[in-house]
C-alpha cells in the first residue's frame, strides 16, 4: 500500500513499507523509481527480514516535485520518510542513489549505517569527462529537450550511438524523456564527480562492487569505503544490474 509524507517544503513523496525489523531504506539511482528499477526485485528477496521502505524519489513515480530543486531537499525527502516510518533506519543506494544516501548519511543523526552499490565516483582523469556531462545534460534541459538529455544519459553510461538510436523508438522512450529532468538531480548528487569528503558522516558504510563489473565501477565503491573509513566488498559475478538475492543477502547482513 501506498502511503504519502509532506516533505520539509510541502512536496508529497509517495513510499511504501514491507517486513518487519531494522528499517532499511532503499535509494533509486538515475531514471529509476518504485515500479522502473532494481529496488522492488530487492526489497521482495529480503522479505521480511528486514523493514523495508521503497520510495519514489521527488519528481518521479507518484512523488511531486517543487522548484527550485537542491540536494538538501532530497535529503529533507529521506528525513520525512525516516520520521514517519520511525528511526533510526539504514540506507542503500545503487549507483548515483548511493551518492545521495551518502550525503543523507551525513546529514542525518536518524540514518545509524549506509550501503552503497557502484556510486559511480571518477578518479581524477575522468573528471573532466564528468564535466562535459553536466554541461551538456544542462544546455539540453535548459531548451527544453528532454530527447537530447536522455540521449546525454544513454551515451554517458556508455550506451553506443546505434543503441541510442534504436531506444529512441521503443516504448520504453517516454518514459524516459519524462524523467529527463530528475537527470540533473542525480547529477547533483554526485558533485563534480570526484569522492566527497563526507564530512560528517559518523554511520558505518558498507561499500559493494560487482566482480563483473568494470574496474572504473569499482572504483567508486572503493574510494568511498577507503574515504569514508568502511568496508568494501566485491560481489562475484555481479555487474552494474545487481542480482537481487545477492544484494539482499549482503544487506540483511550488514542491517541486522
Amino acid at each position: 500500500m501506498t502511503d504519502t509524507v509532506q516533505s520539509a517544503d510541502g512536496t508529497a513523496i509517495a513510499y511504501e513499507v514491507h517486513g518487519a525489523g531494522p528499517v532499511l531504506v532503499l535509494v533509486d539511482g538515475a531514471m529509476c523509481f518504485r515500479d522502473s528499477g532494481p529496488m522492488r526485485g530487492i526489497a521482495d528477496a529480503i522479505g521480511d527480514r528486514l523493514r523495508v521502505v521503497l520510495y519514489d524519489r521527488r519528481g518521479r513515480g507518484a512523488s511531486g516535485d517543487t522548484a527550485p530543486y537542491a540536494v538538501e531537499r532530497e535529503i529533507e525527502d529521506l528525513a520525512a520518510i525516516i520520521d514517519a516510518v520511525g528511526a533510526p533506519a539504514a540506507l542503500f543506494g545503487i549507483s548515483s542513489g548511493g551518492a545521495l544516501a551518502l550525503r543523507a548519511a551525513a546529514a542525518l543523526d536518524a540514518v545509524t549505517r549506509v550501503a552503497v552499490y557502484e556510486p559511480p565516483y571518477m578518479p581524477e582523469p575522468a573528471v573532466a569527462g564528468a564535466h562535459a556531462y553536466t554541461a551538456e545534460l544542462t544546455d539540453a534541459l535548459g531548451r527544453g529537450d528532454r530527447g537530447a538529455a536522455v540521449e546525454a544519459f544513454l551515451r554517458r553510461v556508455g550506451l553506443p550511438p546505434e543503441a541510442v538510436a534504436g531506444m529512441r523508438h521503443s516504448p520504453a522512450w517516454a518514459g524516459m524523456e519524462a524523467l529527463a529532468p530528475t537527470l540533473a538531480y542525480d547529477d547533483a548528487a554526485m558533485g563534480d564527480g570526484r569522492v566527497p569528503r563526507f564530512d560528517g558522516l559518523a554511520a558505518p558504510v558498507l561499500a559493494l562492487a560487482g566482480g563483473a563489473s568494470p574496474d572504473f565501477l569499482q572504483y567508486g565503491a572503493r574510494a568511498v569505503a577507503e574515504t569514508a573509513g568502511g568496508r568494501f566488498d566485491v560481489l562475484d559475478g555481479q555487474t552494474h544490474d545487481i542480482a537481487p538475492g545477492v544484494a539482499a543477502a549482503a544487506l540483511i547482513d550488514f542491517v541486522s
